[in-house]
């Protein structure tokens, strides 16, 4: 049956196109964003899956930043530490020498006192960002005996999130500590015979003499300057071992970002290959709609030619 109220095959073919380039228009905004999930209406599973993991991602760099800038801190102090302990080394050889009787231990300790300003200067040196871990003020009202620093971003199966952390214990590496002197190179002891106070930063043997009792006190500053050295070797072994794992913990985190961005592009992003080849075939689609339609349209002009004379 030909009508002239409804044509049903030009309804039919207007369908199709309309449903070609509805297609042709999802697939073109693919190919121009890179997304086959770019909002909630694409996919409301995936995107918000998606969107979360892109912030937690974002939170992960931000660790990622937050170590480096921890390593630099770590490694400024194991190097100040690796410094000093080459210093008292040299006091603790020193002190050595001026046991010899005969030794003029003023020479020596104008030596020494040489070696105990480097100290001072290594101290006060080894600072990043406005801290240092090496010469403190314990008294300082924002004085922390151990620093944090931000190594991890977790989010939990229930959706709770949490900020891991490493820790450095100050105090045990301290050389200098301004509230006190307790640190490992201005603590003070006294001597037996003598009665003097002394710490490794301090000691002065200039006033000693070949006398059983002043070689007895130099044997106690030896002693002293060699505990000092011993603390600081496994103060650096500790400090050393935190750097590296800082270290482990940065290569970590740069390859879980990596992994996290490539499980956010299975979910969302758009294969070019096959969306390339989709496009072609549509737009062959719409061609093929076109004519047709066009065709279903001419039909009805068969009608007129019932009307001729």
């Amino acid at each position: 049956m030909m009508s002239i109220k409804t044509n049903a095959s030009a309804m039919t073919a207007l369908a199709s196109l309309q449903a070609t380039n509805k297609s042709l228009e999802s697939t073109q905004n693919r190919i121009s964003t890179g997304y086959r999930v770019a909002s909630a209406s694409d996919n409301a599973a995936y995107w918000s899956i998606a969107t979360t993991m892109r912030s937690d991602n974002k939170a992960i760099a931000t660790v990622k930043d937050a170590l480096g800038l921890g390593a630099a801190k770590v490694d400024t102090a194991y190097t100040g530490l690796n410094a000093a302990i080459d210093v008292v080394d040299d006091i603790k050889a020193k002190l050595v020498a001026a046991r010899e009787p005969g030794v003029d231990k003023t020479k020596i300790q104008a030596e020494i006192a040489q070696l105990q300003d480097q100290l001072t200067s290594i101290g006060s040196s080894a600072s990043f960002s406005g801290e240092n871990w090496l010469s403190v003020d314990s008294s300082d009202a924002n004085y922390s005996a151990t620093k944090s620093i931000v190594a991890s971003f977790t989010r939990a199966t229930d959706g709770t999130v949490s900020v891991g952390t490493l820790t450095i214990d100050v105090d045990a590496i301290k050389l200098f500590d301004a509230n006190g002197q307790i640190g490992i190179l201005d603590t003070e002891s006294t001597t037996t015979n003598g009665g003097v106070n002394y710490s490794v930063a301090t000691l002065d043997i200039s006033g000693l003499t070949d006398t059983s009792a002043d070689l007895a006190d130099l044997d106690e500053m030896i002693g002293t300057v060699d505990s000092a050295l011993q603390s600081m070797i496994s103060r650096a072994g500790d400090i050393g071992a935190a750097k590296k794992r800082i270290d482990m913990q940065m290569e970590f985190v740069g390859s879980l970002t990596d992994a996290i961005d490539r499980g956010i592009s299975t979910l969302v992003d758009a294969d070019m290959n096959e969306e390339s080849t989709r496009l072609q075939a549509l737009q062959v689609q719409q061609q093929l709609g076109i004519q047709s339609l066009s065709i279903a349209n001419s039909s009805v002009q068969t009608v007129m030619s019932l009307f001729r004379s």
